[in-house]
């Protein structure tokens, strides 16, 4: 079976380096899953984010930034090599999570991601020498600075194509082989694959039909004594309060529940997690998830009531967030 010319440096490494049994299993269907995931039958516009990609120009080696807020490379390019770059790139609009930087270009995406990744750190175990997972992680920003706390092998899944294309536009900058974005959902691994010393599920749960499922999964993809960095939309409310959006929340399709931190805690204890915390509670600002030139749709101030920016266009509770953290028993 062809690979996916995006993944077939990938599958290499992978196997490679998998030598414990249960990752060696899981190589022969995540072939299967890389030709499903890029398949541009599901997936018109892949030709077009391809030729974006081949359009990228070759830059001069820079100095490798992978522990401050823009990602990418320091140093220096010629003008006319930016502009080229900045044309392809912006071929893989819309830029969503970020920032990064190239030799001087500066990707402003619509999210702050450095942000969250300042409000999680503090309660963050050690990375160093660790394999990590990160479940719904975009285009990979958080991958790249979980390697940058010096993970051995980051890996990251999303199931959406236009992610994994500006996660490969940036790793032909950064060429680092421990790090890989794989197209697919949670659901696609091994249900039980402890492996993964730190697992990472970020704007996710409220996603899922059933939350303690998904949490479930995740305890399952930890080593004993594993942690989870688990990040969520939530309400106000005490352990039983929980908002069960009908239609859309923030113009968004497919949420499902949004609970109170306190609840969202109790998951975590229901789903087998031990020592659960809440890290950070912080409501979502304007200028935290904006409209930029690199993601010029609406964003969250067309979300919210123009009259009452503490309601969402609907009429709920605008966005908040919270961090909690837990571990896999040992």
């Amino acid at each position: 079976m062809t690979l996916p010319p995006e993944l077939t440096s990938d599958w290499a490494a992978l196997s490679s380096r998998w030598t414990d049994e249960a990752l060696q299993a899981w190589l022969d269907p995540l072939r299967d899953e890389f030709q499903r995931g890029l398949s541009v039958t599901r997936h018109g516009d892949l030709p077009r984010w391809r030729a974006a990609l081949s359009r990228l120009p070759e830059l001069p080696a820079g100095q490798l930034q992978l522990d401050a807020p823009r990602v990418g490379l320091n140093g220096w390019a010629p003008q006319a090599d930016l502009e080229r770059l900045e044309t392809a790139l912006k071929g893989l609009h819309p830029w969503r999570k970020g920032p990064f930087e190239l030799l001087g270009l500066h990707i402003d995406t619509e999210w702050q991601s450095d942000w969250k990744w300042d409000r999680l750190k503090p309660a963050l175990a050690t990375l160093e020498g660790k394999r990590v997972l990160d479940v719904g992680c975009g285009n990979g920003y958080h991958c790249w600075r979980m390697l940058g706390e010096g993970a051995k092998e980051v890996i990251g899944i999303d199931p959406t194509p236009l992610f994994l294309m500006q996660f490969k536009a940036i790793q032909k900058y950064l060429q680092q082989p421990n790090i890989h974005l794989l197209p697919l959902r949670l659901e696609a691994m091994p249900s039980h694959l402890p492996v993964f010393d730190t697992v990472f599920s970020m704007g996710v749960l409220y996603h899922q039909r059933d939350p303690l499922a998904h949490l479930s999964d995740l305890r399952a993809k930890l080593i004993p004594g594993g942690q989870l960095i688990l990040e969520t939309l939530v309400i106000e409310g005490d352990e039983d309060a929980i908002l069960e959006p009908a239609g859309r929340y923030a113009r968004m399709s497919n949420v499902w529940k949004l609970p109170s931190p306190s609840l969202a805690q109790r998951w975590l204890r229901d789903s087998g997690f031990q020592q659960a915390q809440i890290v950070d509670v912080t409501v979502t600002a304007q200028d935290e998830q904006r409209r930029t030139e690199w993601m010029t749709f609406h964003s969250l101030k067309e979300f919210l009531n123009p009259e009452d920016r503490s309601l969402t266009i609907e009429g709920f509770p605008a966005p908040k967030r919270a961090i909690l953290v837990a571990h896999n028993p040992s």
